[in-house]
């Protein structure tokens, strides 16, 4: 497990691009954390990690958005914050986490706890101050 005290928006992104240099197709990230977090702001940076161009933006309202990678596959960005029961949703994801060619990034994952993979990711961020944030990162080593 990888501990980290983050100080800025800079360096969240940063971690997040960090992050995405370990990540191989098919690895699903769990992101734990309360709103305003950081966890977008991560994304952001697993995003340009991975080489995404477009701009990366919280998929809230839309429950997912999805982005093309150079390698061919798929960052696939969900968050489940407005969402009690997943429905049909949980086929979806199901499906999208068992491709091998993308990556499967989810905020808000207590809905679909039991449909997440047996090894994922787990990225969990708590905020002690206004302007720092707790960084932890299970299941992969960076």
């Amino acid at each position: 497990m990888i501990e980290q005290t983050i100080e800025s928006d800079t360096a969240m992104r940063a971690l997040g691009a960090r992050v995405a240099a370990r990540l191989k197709g098919g690895d699903t990230i769990q992101l734990v954390g309360d709103v305003g977090a950081g966890k977008t702001t991560l994304v952001k940076g697993i995003a340009k990690g991975l080489g995404v161009v477009e701009d990366v933006q919280s998929p809230s309202f839309t429950i997912s958005r999805v982005y093309d990678l150079p390698t061919g596959g798929q960052l696939t960005h969900y968050d489940f914050y407005r969402l009690h029961d997943p429905g049909i949703l949980a086929d979806e994801l199901a499906e999208t986490t068992g491709r091998t060619d993308g990556i499967t990034v989810i905020e808000w994952a207590d809905a679909v706890a039991g449909i997440l993979p047996v090894e994922h990711i787990t990225i969990s961020i708590t905020s002690p101050t206004e302007t720092s944030r707790y960084v932890q990162v299970k299941g992969i080593n960076l």
